[in-house]
């Protein structure tokens, strides 16, 4: 049996009880080496010790339910493959990231970068992920995960500039930072210092021999909504101070404080410290979404949204619009204002079958959107429409990020294509995250969808965010973005 390739974000479920990850790729002279890897993550997405780390130097788990295979050349075709048994996992790992490094050189010079999920058991292909990448020197092609008591497999597609170390340390394995130049070490190649291992925040400061010296650090991560993180480098990015910030809850702030750190070390991964953009967010508000309102759930993406706003934009502003059979600009989200604005505008579309008078609904508060005129269906492409419009009407010096949260039931495929295709010469570029197990019809295959002068749209989707760590979050959620400002100033439309 042969799987079909899966898009980027893409999942499915794994009922062999032993697979095979296979890396393959072309052989080519001059090429870099490449190297299949796996770490072993507990629910917080880290590693135990260093143990957790299987690759080439350490080729077997103790625990004998992760073992490193090996490469194997057939017909110009090299395989790297690791094996998982996922019936001898320990308790307690609730993730296998499957891993790989370039030494020599960068994964954009490797032809046919392929991941596939195989059954151990001989019964085929489970999966196939086909991979592009640029200038990364490390790459997770995918990842089985844990969810509800079944195993799933994710296909990732996120890269590191930082080579193996900084894949390595992101997820808490301790790494030398100065080996030896003989050492076939793949990080020799990374452009930047890697994020140090996990260690409480802190400003700037001299590179003493030892650390904890710093007066007044920010914000500790000692908040329980924010699960541990890895830190930026002393010398590293810092989060940006952001005008209203002073005046949020204590709570609130130094939840966004952490998290303004937890965006800048993704930015760092892909090179892009420093940048800015204008970032605007589009809410799903169709009647499928109102277990998400309801619960919570879009709350919390508005707030952890907040943080990749602040530190990409400092004027302390954030546009948003809301949709479901029509779109709807929501009232500018001032970071100051975050909790009044997410009791007023945080709402899930109406419809009212007997509605005849398109007077505003009595009893809304100044600002607040009549939902009836959202409804309840699905029409992504009247949001992007309306996004697109605001950019051509209020053009910024730097480029627009938009975030768009939607739980699926895609279904005007023509017309988003249509839009997102125009879109291509704008100095947009569009991250669709989707919610839940759904149809996303035309959003998951864009990826791969031929006659763009530069990809301007990301997608993946999660089965629950709220379980996605932060720092998990904003690297998929920026996995894009800064590849895409260098390929959009390439081709002149930045």
């Amino acid at each position: 049996m042969t799987a079909g390739s899966m898009s980027k974000g893409a999942n499915l479920a794994v009922d062999a009880g032993v697979v095979r990850a296979e890396l393959s790729w072309a052989v080519k002279g001059g090429g870099p080496d490449v190297d299949a890897s796996a770490l072993l993550l507990t629910e917080a997405g880290r590693v135990r010790d260093d143990g957790d780390f299987v690759f080439y130097n350490q080729p077997r788990h103790t625990s004998g339910a992760v073992t490193h295979l090996g490469k194997q050349d057939v017909g110009g075709v090299m395989t790297d493959t690791v094996q998982v048994d996922l019936r001898a996992l320990e308790n307690g790992i609730a993730r296998v990231v499957l891993g790989a490094s370039a030494d020599g050189g960068t994964f954009g010079q490797v032809d046919g970068l392929t991941l596939r999920l195989l059954d151990a058991g001989g019964q085929g292909e489970l999966a196939r992920f086909e991979m592009r990448a640029d200038s990364e020197t490390a790459f997770i092609g995918g990842e089985l995960y844990l969810r509800q008591g079944r195993w799933k497999f994710r296909a990732v597609g996120q890269g590191y500039a930082s080579g193996l170390a900084g894949l390595a340390t992101d997820f808490g394995i301790s790494v030398d930072e100065e080996p030896p130049a003989a050492a076939a070490t793949p990080s020799a190649t990374a452009p930047y210092a890697p994020p140090v291992p996990p260690t409480p925040p802190v400003p700037p400061a001299p590179s003493a021999p030892s650390a904890p010296s710093t007066p007044a650090a920010p914000p500790v991560p000692n908040t329980p909504p924010v699960p541990p993180a890895p830190s930026p480098s002393p010398s590293g990015p810092r989060p940006r101070l952001t005008k209203g910030e002073e005046q949020l809850p204590v709570d609130m702030r130094k939840r966004l404080s952490l998290r303004k750190e937890q965006v800048a070390v993704s930015l760092s991964k892909r090179g892009a410290a420093g940048v800015t953009a204008r970032v605007i967010l589009v809410l799903d508000a169709s009647g499928s979404m109102s277990f998400l309102y309801s619960g919570g759930v879009v709350a919390d993406v508005v707030e952890r949204m907040a943080a990749v706003a602040a530190q990409l934009d400092d004027d302390g502003e954030m546009q948003a619009w809301t949709f479901a059979s029509n779109a709807a600009r929501l009232p500018d989200l001032r970071l100051g204002e975050l909790p009044e604005w997410l009791r007023l505008h945080v709402r899930v579309g109406e419809i009212s079958l007997f509605r005849r008078s398109k007077k505003p609904r009595k009893g809304l508060e100044p600002g607040q959107v009549d939902m009836r005129a959202v409804g309840i269906q699905n029409e992504e492409q009247k949001a992007i429409a309306e996004v697109r419009a605001y950019v051509r009407e209020t053009p910024a010096p730097v480029p627009t990020l938009v975030l768009f949260f939607s739980d699926g039931g895609v279904y005007r495929d023509a017309a988003i294509e249509r839009e997102l295709r125009e879109a291509v010469e704008e100095p947009i570029f569009w991250q669709f995250v989707g919610l839940g197990r759904s149809n996303y019809g035309v959003l998951e295959r864009f990826d791969r969808l031929p006659g763009r002068r530069v990809d301007n749209v990301g997608f993946f989707a999660v089965d629950d965010i709220r379980t996605v760590p932060d720092q998990e979050l904003y690297d998929r959620l920026l996995s894009e973005f800064p590849s895409w400002i260098t390929a959009a100033g390439r081709a002149g439309i930045l």
